[in-house]
């Protein structure tokens, strides 16, 4: 009888500890979608205002009106103005349909090269694997900014040199988290069925393997958007990205950082939208590593 009691005290133990690990999920589950919502939320009202920049805003935005300059926010100026009297409001919009569209292109299209080599190198293995590993251990030895700065540096400021640095470096940690990835993806069972059925090489990465390497990628490129959208910022800052007088965020807090005191507005806004935008990103991405890790399992 003493035994028949405790597993029946044991058994209503294991059911609560079950229905607190269920409710612990579903609160994760719930936040994990507000927190996703919110990070769209803010990146789609940014990007749809960057990209209708023209229709919210039509005034040109490197308009120069010494006669309006360091003007403090207002009703004319919701922003206020730089000290070359053009409105910050019209260039921050200027700057962030820019800014989204060279971080997009310099974190996705180093993604989609970086899976195709590492799936490449992880599936062959070999001296495929041998030659891509030094090759990606060699660009990783170096600090990414530095080799940027450096092939800037060579091709002078400007967009060419930032979309040629990042392209040409950016794709390595893909490759290398791909690679990884496919050491363990090539010896699942439908890999090795694919390859049993006499499938070609390209079939097997392109339509079994690939669709499964993406999640870890997808993820990791959140957090990447937000690094390249500093390191953009940080270079146009430093006179190596954008030049003037086009509008770009980083160049726009560089712009008033002499008048830091006298009109805060000209650094600190633009400032606040960077941090923002990137805020709007990391949601995203915190949400969907959660989102992907439970709903995409491995499929052939």
């Amino acid at each position: 009888m003493r035994t028949l009691a405790w597993a029946g005290r044991r058994a209503v133990g294991l059911r609560g500890e079950a229905a607190d690990l269920l409710r612990q999920a579903q609160t994760e589950r719930r936040w994990s979608n507000v927190t996703l919502g919110v990070g769209i939320a803010i990146v789609g009202a940014l990007a749809v205002a960057g990209f209708f920049a023209s229709v919210i805003a039509p005034a040109d935005p490197n308009a120069v009106d010494l006669t309006q300059r360091l003007l403090s926010p207002s009703g004319k100026h919701w922003m206020g103005t730089d000290p070359f009297g053009r409105d910050i409001f019209t260039r921050t919009l200027y700057a962030i349909r820019l800014d989204l569209i060279v971080v997009l292109i310099i974190t996705y299209v180093p993604m989609v090269f970086g899976m195709i080599v590492g799936a490449l190198a992880g599936y062959f293995r070999g001296w495929v694997d041998a030659v891509t590993i030094r090759v990606i251990d060699a660009f990783i030895a170096f600090p990414f900014i530095v080799l940027v700065i450096a092939v800037v540096a060579i091709l002078g400021p400007g967009l060419q040199g930032v979309y040629i640095g990042v392209l040409a470096v950016g794709w390595t940690l893909y490759a290398r988290l791909t690679r990884g990835d496919m050491l363990v993806l090539r010896e699942q069972q439908f890999i090795l069925a694919a390859r049993t059925l006499g499938y070609s090489p390209r079939r097997v990465i392109l339509r079994h393997a690939i669709p499964n390497l993406i999640r870890s990628n997808l993820v990791f490129s959140m957090a990447d958007i937000v690094l390249n959208l500093l390191l953009l910022a940080g270079l146009s800052y430093l006179g190596l990205g954008v030049q003037a007088p086009t509008a770009e965020l980083g160049a726009m807090v560089a712009d008033g950082q002499s008048f830091l005191l006298q009109a805060w507005w000209v650094t600190t806004l633009p400032g606040v939208v960077i941090v923002v935008l990137g805020a709007g990103f990391s949601m995203i991405g915190d949400s969907l590593a959660d989102r992907l890790g439970q709903k995409f399992g491995v499929v052939g």
